[in-house]
């Protein structure tokens, strides 16, 4: 029988698993995570072969990113209209940014350590891959211009979240600012406005269900991509990038949680569970963003307005991982394998410039990699050798993503745990395994 068919077979079978899996009531996170485990297996079992699935993961994309732009748009105006005024708007906007920041910075320090430790360069020899274009650097001038919406439309249709964001944010204050003046008016406005939100999340959930399957085809996808060949000259590099998110989570987020938010960290971390699975398979702390909100909202019981405020806030701007932990690595890996090594005052630079590049090139796409870029420009490195590491650029983004996606969660809890927004008694019922009745 013909390869290809062989894995359509054993891939619908395994669908049909996950599916009889699902109607046996099996939690939604144990299903994704199964889904990823056989995933893998796919792909490691039949290798190349396994690309003729690759149009499930791809589907699943798809229908994620029709999400996106509609639910952040809505799920914005409407928590910031059902906000008790600009005082409230301006704290919790305080809040989510100096968060952000704060454990942004830590995670640049993480970072840092990690690769001093660890040294992840040594014994990797130069390569320079001549094909290799050097991503252009934007001025500070063109990120402002890129952060600010022209035409929310296109900016929509060119999946610009920035532009939306903000976009979504100047009405959303119009309207609370018009309903303090005119209720009757904008009453109805409101009304629609809400009541969308509400038809986004039904859809939301709707294309959550078929997670596990998307995640099936997404694994087996990559795994059939990127196999131990490729991981094995850089493999130190990314042990070292998943020990400093490790690190990360287990140390920083899990001491704002005890001490700070005074929960339990190991109950938070069950109950995002399955956005920070989707993160890790996905790639994509955007992508995550339907998943995110609902378990905050359902599992962490925080108000549906700080979550649709603070969890688009964190998939965009000041992420620990992509825009904290790995450009400082990305930096301190080139550096050493150039024979540049950085002067401990160079250290101190290289955090800060690192910390600011994660909120000043926000707007633009790929992330990851332009925030690398401005760190090394900055700090006099060679651009070009961060075509070094885009070999394991895949595989290390899975840690990266579901990094970031943890940390917007937890600043999420913490701006909602100072605004009387986090329902402790549901949040404690609910991982106990109990149900709160509410009126």
């Amino acid at each position: 029988m013909n390869s290809q068919y062989i894995v359509l077979l054993v891939s619908a079978l395994l669908v049909g698993f996950l599916y009889f899996l699902g109607r046996k009531k099996v939690s939604f996170g144990n299903r994704v995570l199964i889904g990823m485990i056989l995933g893998v297996a796919v792909g490691a079992a039949f290798a190349k072969t396994t690309l003729i699935i690759e149009p499930l993961g791809q589907i699943y994309i798809n229908l994620i990113k029709m999400l996106v732009i509609p639910l952040v748009t809505s799920a914005i105006i409407s928590s910031i209209t059902n906000l008790e005024g600009p005082d409230k708007i301006k704290s919790i906007g305080v809040k989510t940014l100096a968060w952000l920041v704060a454990t942004t910075a830590i995670a640049c320090v993480i970072g840092l350590l990690v690769s001093l430790v660890t040294d992840p360069s040594s014994g990797v020899q130069l390569v320079k891959d001549a094909s290799y274009k050097a991503k252009e650097i934007p001025t500070f001038g063109k990120v402002l211009v890129d952060l600010s919406p022209s035409n929310p439309i296109a900016d929509a249709a060119n999946a610009k979240i920035i532009p939306v964001i903000v976009f979504s944010m100047f009405v959303g204050v119009a309207i609370a600012i018009e309903n303090a003046k005119k209720p009757e008016v904008i009453k109805p406005v409101i009304s629609v406005i809400n009541g969308f939100a509400q038809v986004m999340f039904r859809i939301t959930d709707i294309v959550l269900d078929i997670t596990p399957y998307g995640v099936f085809g997404l694994m087996a996808t990559v795994s059939a991509k990127y196999g131990l060949s490729t991981l094995l000259p850089l493999g130190k590099f990314v042990i070292a990038v998943y020990i400093a998110c490790i690190i990360q989570v287990a140390v920083v987020h899990t001491g704002l949680l005890a001490f700070v938010a005074k929960v339990n960290p190991l109950k938070f971390f069950k109950a995002i569970y399955p956005a920070q699975v989707v993160a890790f398979t996905t790639r994509s702390s955007y992508g995550t963003l339907p998943a995110t909100i609902k378990s905050l909202t359902k599992k962490v019981r925080i108000s549906e307005k700080i979550a649709n405020f603070v969890a688009p806030m964190g998939a965009s701007m000041g992420m620990n991982a992509c825009g904290g932990l790995y450009p400082v690595m990305a930096a301190m890996f080139i550096a050493n394998v150039y024979g540049m090594p950085l002067s401990p005052g160079k250290y101190v630079i290289l955090i800060l410039v690192t910390t600011i590049a994660s909120f000043g090139t926000a707007g633009v796409p790929g992330t990851a990699s332009i925030m690398s870029t401005v760190v090394l420009a900055s700090m006099g490195l060679p651009v070009e050798g961060i075509a070094m590491l885009l070999g394991v650029d895949a595989v290390i983004d899975m840690a990266r993503t579901a990094t970031n996606v943890t940390g917007a969660s937890v600043a999420a809890l913490l701006v909602a745990d100072s605004e009387g927004e986090f329902d402790r008694e549901a949040f404690n019922a609910e991982a106990s395994g109990k149900v709160k009745l509410t009126a």
